[in-house]
């Protein structure tokens, strides 16, 4: 129980800043999650797409401070090195049916 009026208004201050917090690391999981599954599923065009949003929102995350930028650079390079690996295997996949 907060005793005085500045404690009062840090409790309401945490409070919404944990509200915000917690709906944008919940934003970046499920923009993370959808891009997986294109990149898993072989749509390549629409991963890009979802590649440069996931980007932006964890570039957006780190600038506001609700996670560290090294984070935010680290989970888009790893992001980045999938759609990279995705596709040479359908390059590689589409080379390897044409030769036959």
């Amino acid at each position: 129980m907060p005793n005085t009026k500045s404690a009062e208004k840090r409790v309401r201050s945490n409070a919404a800043k944990a509200a915000r917090n917690k709906s944008i690391k919940s934003r970046l999981k499920t923009l993370e999650k959808k891009y997986l599954v294109l990149v898993t599923e072989g749509k390549l065009d629409d991963a890009k797409v979802a590649y440069r949003d996931v980007a932006s929102a964890f570039d957006k995350a780190a600038k506001v401070g609700v996670i560290k930028k090294e984070k935010a650079s680290r989970k888009r390079s790893r992001l980045q090195i999938r759609l990279n690996g995705a596709a040479t295997s359908a390059t590689s996949a589409t080379s390897a049916t044409s030769a036959k």
